[in-house]
C-alpha cells in the first residue's frame, strides 16, 4: 500500500481503486480551501503555545502556506489520487515542501474538527453573502414600491379579484418577506459562529491550546463548549439548508405572480427581454424563463433541506463519514438561492407596471366589501350587510349587470339604508384610501411601511 495517505499506518492492504473514487470529496470541498489555509495558520500558531512549534518554526508554516495558496490560485499545484480531500491535499503540499516541519500541523488535531471548521467559516462568509443579496433585492423593491403608491390593480384571494389595492402594497409584502429571511440569517450566523477546533476527534486535544484565544484569531465568538457535539454537530448546516429553501419558497411565490400577471390574460407587467427568452418553433414567444427558473430551482433547493435532515435523522451523536455528504446540499442551495435573488433583483428593475391595464381590470364586484362596510357604518350589523350585499352581487350577475351600474332603486330594494352616496364607493382610489389602518393598502399606511422598510434597509 502507498503509505502517503495520512491515515496508512495500520494498513497493510491496497485500498480499492473503486473505494478511492467512492469516497473522495476533492471534487467539490476545494471550496474550503480558503478556509483551510486560515484555520492551518491559526492552528500552527496556537501549537506555539504548547511547545510544538518554535516562534520561528510556526512564521515558516504560515508563510508556506500563504504560498501554497498563491500557488494554488496560480494553477502551480496538482492533487493526487492519494489526496482524499482539500485538507489532506493541503497537508501533503505542507509536508512536501517543510518536511517533518510540517508533518506536526497535525499535531492534538483531527479532521474532525477541522473539517467543521473549515465549514463554519466558509458557510459564514455564504451567510454574509447571502444577505447582501438579500438586501440588494430589498433596495429595488423599496424603490419600485415608491413608484408605485397610487398604481391601483386587483388584489386577489384563490387566484379570484379580492379588493383593490395598490402595487406598491403588494410589493412591500415580499420586502417584508425578505426581512423575515435576513432576520433568519443573523440569528443563523450568530449560533454558527463557536469554532469546533481543538475539539479533536470527540474527546478534544491532549494539548492545552488556548481556544479562547484561537477563536478569536479565526473569527469567532467562542469555542464549542461540548467535543463530543462538535464534531458531530450539523445543525448550522441543517438551519442554513431550511433558510435557503424558505427564500427559494417565498421567492418561487413571486414569480409565479409575476409569470402569470406579464401573460396575456393580464398584461400587467411585461418582462425585460434581458430576463426572457424565445422559442425554438413560434416566433412570437417571449417566455419568462427566468422566473419560471426560479420557481423550478426552488424544488432543487427544497430537495436539498430534505437531503440533509435524512442524512442527519439516522446516525449517531458521534462523527461519521456519512457527515462528508452534508457538503454538496449545501453548497448548491447557497449558490442557486444567491442566484435567484440576483435574477429576481434584474427582474424587478427592469420590468414595465402597466397601470393603466391594472386599473381597467378592477372589477365592479370588488366594491362588494366597501357596500357592506357602507351599511354598517348606517348602523346594520355586519353579519347582515354581507348577507344583504350577497344578495345584491347574486342579483346583479343574474341580470348581467354590474354593482355601479344597479339604480339607487335596486338598491333600496335590498336596503332602506342605501342612498345616492353609495356610488361614491365605486373607485378604486376612494376604496384603497380608507384603509390607512397600520399594515393596510392606503397611501398614508403604504408610506408609513416605505419609512420602515427604509430604515431597515
Amino acid at each position: 500500500m502507498t503509505k502517503s495517505k495520512i491515515w496508512s499506518g495500520r494498513f497493510s492492504q491496497q485500498t480499492a481503486s473503486l473505494m478511492e473514487e467512492f469516497s473522495s470529496s476533492i471534487g467539490f470541498d476545494q471550496k474550503l480551501f480558503d478556509a483551510d489555509i486560515a484555520v492551518n495558520k491559526a492552528w500552527a500558531n496556537a501549537l506555539t503555545g504548547v511547545g510544538v512549534y518554535t516562534q520561528e518554526e510556526a512564521a515558516r508554516v504560515c508563510s508556506t502556506l500563504d504560498n501554497i495558496k498563491s500557488d494554488f490560485y496560480a494553477g502551480k499545484l496538482h492533487f493526487k489520487n492519494t489526496d482524499e480531500d482539500i485538507h489532506s491535499a493541503n497537508e501533503r503540499w505542507l509536508t512536501e515542501r517543510l518536511g517533518d516541519t510540517g508533518a506536526k500541523i497535525h499535531t492534538g488535531r483531527s479532521r474532525n474538527d477541522q473539517v467543521v471548521t473549515d465549514l463554519r467559516i466558509y458557510l459564514r462568509s455564504g451567510i454574509d453573502d447571502l444577505t447582501d443579496s438579500v438586501k440588494s433585492l430589498q433596495t429595488i423593491l423599496v424603490d419600485l414600491a415608491q413608484k408605485h403608491v397610487k398604481t391601483v390593480f386587483p388584489g386577489q384571494t384563490h387566484l379570484r379579484q379580492a379588493q383593490p389595492v395598490s402595487f406598491a402594497f403588494y410589493v412591500l409584502s415580499l420586502f417584508f418577506q425578505l426581512q423575515r429571511d435576513r432576520e433568519r440569517l443573523s440569528a443563523a450566523r450568530n449560533r454558527m459562529n463557536k469554532m469546533p477546533l481543538g475539539s479533536g476527534a470527540i474527546a478534544g486535544a491532549a494539548f492545552d491550546i488556548n481556544r479562547i484565544k484561537l477563536a478569536e484569531e479565526l473569527g469567532f465568538d467562542a469555542p464549542t463548549e461540548n467535543s463530543y457535539d462538535a464534531t458531530s454537530d450539523r445543525d448550522f448546516v441543517l438551519e442554513l439548508l431550511y433558510i435557503c429553501a424558505q427564500i427559494m419558497l417565498h421567492l418561487s411565490r413571486t414569480a409565479e405572480d409575476l409569470i402569470i400577471w406579464s401573460s396575456e390574460a393580464f398584461r400587467f407587467i411585461d418582462i425585460h427581454e434581458k430576463f426572457a427568452t424565445g422559442s425554438s418553433m413560434m416566433p412570437q414567444k417571449k417566455n419568462p424563463d427566468s422566473l419560471e427558473l426560479i420557481r423550478g430551482k426552488s424544488a432543487r433547493v427544497i430537495g436539498n433541506h430534505v437531503s440533509g435532515m435524512t442524512l442527519m435523522k439516522g446516525i449517531p451523536t458521534a462523527y461519521v463519514r456519512d457527515l462528508q455528504e452534508d457538503k454538496e446540499p449545501v453548497f448548491d442551495s447557497l449558490e442557486q438561492t444567491i442566484m435567484s435573488l440576483k435574477i429576481l433583483k434584474g427582474v424587478c428593475e427592469t420590468f414595465t407596471v402597466n397601470a393603466q391595464n391594472m386599473k381597467n381590470a378592477v372589477d365592479p364586484s370588488l366594491y362588494a366589501t366597501d357596500l357592506a362596510d357602507y351599511l354598517v357604518g348606517k348602523g346594520l350589523p355586519f353579519r347582515k350587510a354581507h348577507s344583504v350585499v350577497g344578495s345584491i352581487v347574486a342579483h346583479a350577475e343574474k341580470n348581467k349587470v354590474s354593482l355601479k351600474d344597479l339604480s339607487l332603486e335596486s338598491y333600496q330594494d335590498f336596503s332602506p339604508l342605501f342612498d345616492n352616496d353609495v356610488y361614491t364607493l365605486f373607485d378604486p382610489y376612494e376604496s384603497i384610501h380608507k384603509r390607512n389602518i397600520s399594515g393596510g393598502t392606503g397611501p398614508e399606511s403604504v408610506q408609513n411601511q416605505l419609512l420602515i422598510a427604509k430604515s431597515i434597509i
